[in-house]
């Protein structure tokens, strides 16, 4: 379980993926330059799962790896290391994926017809789907009507606005 006290690479880590996320994230707090072998036997994770959130978390930039040579075995592992640092950014590159897809949503919304049945089971369809249908719901088979999104609109909306808003207040 994450505390609200723990460190913000914690923190999101285990938003991104879950208690094995969190358990690698203190992992590596906890020992800097760590191996995935050493992470796996503090943590109690398999070497696998290890690697898969290790590989994650440094796809994300949240992590780094750099190689050296274990001059016990003679091979070439990597030794692990939180970026702190950059947790800010990776929250802020999030915000702007999740506006810029609230943003092509509300576009869609804006720019379509939708017609619908009535029915809670069945789906919106947009105006050309209805004509090709004959005005009738492709799953019950009663008559369409124009259903205004208003709602969803505005909701869309509100939660740009208030994603944008908190994206000034960082800054």
């Amino acid at each position: 379980m994450v505390e609200s006290y723990e460190d913000p690479f914690v923190r999101i880590s285990a938003m991104i993926g879950g208690d094995e996320y969190l358990k690698v994230a203190r992992a590596l707090l906890k020992a800097e330059d760590a191996t995935d072998e050493e992470i796996a036997s503090s943590t109690g994770l398999r070497i696998n799962m290890v690697r898969k959130v290790l590989y994650d978390l440094f796809g994300k930039a949240l992590i780094t790896g750099i190689r050296v040579k274990d001059e016990r075995k003679g091979w070439f592992v990597y030794r692990w290391r939180s970026r702190k640092d950059e947790v800010e950014n990776f929250i802020e590159n999030q915000k702007k994926k999740i506006t810029e897809r609230l943003q092509q949503r509300l576009d869609y919304e804006n720019s379509s017809q939708f017609y619908h049945c009535g029915n809670e089971d069945c789906p919106r369809i947009t105006f050309e789907t209805a004509l090709e249908q004959f005005f009738k719901c492709p799953r019950c088979g009663s008559v369409v009507n124009l259903k205004k999104n208003d709602k969803l609109k505005k909701a869309l909306e509100s939660k740009i606005t208030d994603i944008r808003n908190d994206m000034r207040r960082q800054i």
